[in-house]
Parts: C-alpha cells; sequence; structure tokens
C-alpha cells in the first residue's frame, strides 16, 4: 500500500475476520455507524490500518437492515467480517454498499457490493479494423456465387486482366458485397461455450431459490433449493456431454481442430492468476502503475535490448555467386503450391487470402502464372 502512489484510486475488498463493531465514537475519520456487533481485537486491527493509511470502511457509511450488513452467516451465527475499503478521498464518489441476499458467491460468506461512480477520461477509441468475411469461401454455395458476382464485375470475362492492381480491387470489392464486412471486435474465447437456454433457466430458479430460502429459513425453502441445486448439477453435465459428443463429430474436420486449439488456449488462460501485466518496476524496483510511466519503461527496456552489441559470428568470405537464366514458372507448379498452401491463414497486405484463389480454380492458376512470369522479367 505504501508504494502507490497517493494519487491512485485504491478500493480494497477483503474477508478480514474482524468485528468492527457499531457506532464510531473516536474513528469518526475512518467509519460510520452502522457497523454489526461488538468491535475485537482483529476489528481494532482494520480500524487501526484504515487510520494509517487514510482510509474508510465502506459498509459502514451506510444504514441498512441487519440483513443487508451480515457478510457472514453460518449455523445459527452471523456476523460483519467481510469489508470494503478506500480512501477517504474517493469516499464521495460512492453512493451505495450493502450486502446482497441470495447469490452464493462463496460458501457462507456473502456478495458485498458497492456502488461508486467514477469520473473517467474518455479515450480515443482506436479505428476498428473490419475484415471482409473471406472465411465463407469454404461453402460452395457462397463460392458459387463470389465467381459468378466476380465475372459480372469484370464484364463477364473469364479470364482475370494482367493488371494487378485492377485485379485485386475487383476482387475486394467483390468479396465485400457477397460475403460481408466483419464489426472488427475480436470475439472471445468463453469456456461457457457450451452453455444452452436449459441451463440457463435452471441456474435463474436456483438463485431465487436460494434467495426465498435466506429470507425464509424453513425446511420446505431449503429441500427446494437443494433439488433445483442438483437439478442444475445434472443440466450442466447434459449440456456439456452434448457440446462435447458434436465436438467429437468435427475433429476429423478443419473447423473441429480449430474448436480444440481454441478450448486449450482458453483453458491455459484460465490456469493463469494473472491475464495481464499493466504494472511493471523500474530499475530501482519501485512499482510503476501509470500508463505513461509503465510505457517508459517499456521503451527503455527495448532500446537497451536492441542496442546491445553482441559478438557476431564470422561469417565466410568470398562465396562464388552463380548466375544463370531462371525458367518461366509453369501453371503446374502453381496448381501445385495453391493446392499445399493452408486455409485459414492470415492475410497480407493485399487483403485477399488463399481461399479466393483456390475458389477461382484455374483462372487464378492462368493470372497467378502470368503475374509472377513478368515479375521474374522485371528482376533479370
Amino acid at each position: 500500500m505504501e508504494s502507490i502512489p497517493t494519487g491512485e484510486r485504491v478500493v480494497i475488498g477483503a474477508d478480514f475476520n474482524g468485528h468492527v463493531g457499531e457506532g464510531n465514537r473516536g474513528d469518526e475519520e475512518v467509519m460510520g455507524k452502522f457497523g454489526a456487533k461488538e468491535r475485537n481485537l482483529e476489528g481494532q486491527m482494520v480500524v487501526d490500518f484504515a487510520k494509517r493509511m487514510d482510509m474508510g470502511v465502506v459498509n459502514t457509511y451506510f444504514q441498512k437492515r441487519e440483513e443487508h450488513r451480515v457478510t457472514y452467516k453460518s449455523g445459527g451465527r452471523s456476523t460483519q467480517v467481510d469489508y470494503i475499503l478506500c480512501r477517504r478521498g474517493n469516499l464521495k464518489e460512492i453512493s451505495d454498499c450493502k450486502v446482497v441476499v441470495g447469490e452464493s458467491v462463496a460458501r457462507q460468506h456473502r456478495m458485498v457490493v458497492c456502488r461508486m461512480t467514477l469520473m473517467v477520461c474518455k479515450k480515443k477509441r482506436s479505428e476498428i479494423e473490419k475484415k471482409t468475411k473471406w472465411w465463407k469461401l469454404k461453402k460452395e454455395e457462397c463460392c458459387e456465387e463470389f465467381r459468378q458476382k466476380l465475372r459480372q464485375a469484370l464484364g463477364g470475362q473469364v479470364v482475370l486482366p494482367d493488371d494487378w492492381e485492377t485485379t485485386a480491387e475487383v476482387i475486394r470489392e467483390t468479396g465485400r458485397k457477397v460475403l460481408g464486412v466483419s464489426s472488427g471486435r475480436r470475439k472471445e474465447d468463453k469456456e461457457t461455450w457450451w452453455w444452452n437456454e436449459e441451463v440457463q433457466d435452471s441456474i435463474q430458479r436456483k438463485r431465487l431459490a436460494k434467495k426465498k430460502w435466506d429470507m425464509d429459513r424453513t425446511e420446505e425453502n431449503r429441500q427446494e433449493y437443494k433439488e433445483l441445486q442438483r437439478r442444475v448439477k445434472r443440466e450442466v453435465s447434459k449440456a456439456k456431454q452434448k457440446a462435447y459428443d458434436e465436438l467429437y463429430t468435427r475433429l476429423d474436420t478443419r473447423e473441429g481442430e480449430k474448436d480444440l486449439y481454441r478450448l486449450a488456449r482458453q483453458r491455459d488462460r484460465d490456469g493463469k492468476d494473472v491475464q495481464q501485466v499493466r504494472v511493471i518496476k523500474d530499475r530501482d524496483g519501485r512499482v510503476l502503475t501509470s500508463e505513461e510511466s509503465v510505457q517508459r519503461r517499456w521503451k527503455e527496456y527495448f532500446e537497451e535490448l536492441m542496442n546491445e552489441e553482441n559478438e557476431r559470428e564470422k561469417r565466410v568470405e568470398g562465396v562464388n555467386s552463380v548466375e544463370q537464366k531462371v525458367d518461366k514458372i509453369r501453371k503446374d507448379e502453381v496448381r501445385k503450391a495453391l493446392k499445399r498452401m493452408k486455409s485459414g491463414k492470415a492475410v497480407g497486405p493485399d487483403d485477399i487470402p488463399v481461399e479466393v484463389w483456390k475458389c477461382l480454380g484455374e483462372a487464378a492458376v492462368e493470372f497467378l502464372a502470368s503475374l509472377f512470369n513478368r515479375v521474374l522479367e522485371k528482376l533479370q
């Protein structure tokens, strides 16, 4: 905490395992009057920590029914041990803080929700790159429509024009019209790809039953909640099994392989505690948190890394170069090269993927062979 700059907004939410108690005599600067139970030693440590760090115990500033102050409930015991703390200078940004009854987030503990209004500067959005949906060409009907529209755009010609710029622009424009353009937003890989409406409905009913049981602890309500818990487990198990069965049947296809790799990447990310590093240390070991200082440190690091002189391997001098005329590229060579190329790869600067040339068939082979040979002639 002491290493975090004073200007940084800090919010701490945790199980402090202490009771700060009701009332705030002598501690008005760090807490309100609406705690719960009597203060104990651990609760006093929470108050002392808040004083030392110039923070406030947010839960205690809002008058709520006891049910909305109790954060821990087990058997016949109920108390307040989970707190949200923030800098005293930011207390004016908080409009409400309470316990949400019925949300089973953790065993015996209840969710504490804090409503905070932040004034932030809007960052200028980077321009989203919209992409042509070239992947649709794997469907034969889309491929056929693309060929027909391209032929119409070329005035009914079957042969592609020799000029590269003209051909490339006609292909891109036809692709946008026939296949459509994506929004440019990245689709997130979710672990809940197997989710369906039955699971959603079961979970919603379980939540309502949990809330009902928390408000009225009767045996009937408890049994209803337990039964819905079991039903949710069954629905989740069925949905997962169905989704995996469908995945296994697709594994022999390229789409199935992509699904498998997507799941593997998501599992790898879920296994990491930190998904994205937003803070680093400077040369002296101090933590940098502002975006400008982090970027500056990365710049320093790469400047040192890329400009450091290392011992180079000795190069063999005096190698004789052989100059001879290169044979023309044949159509069958282009045909074989296209066949070996994999679909679904990232496009180059021309924004034309290999799927286009495969879709156009012999017309593409003739055009590419002619284009490559013209390039060779200019280089020789």
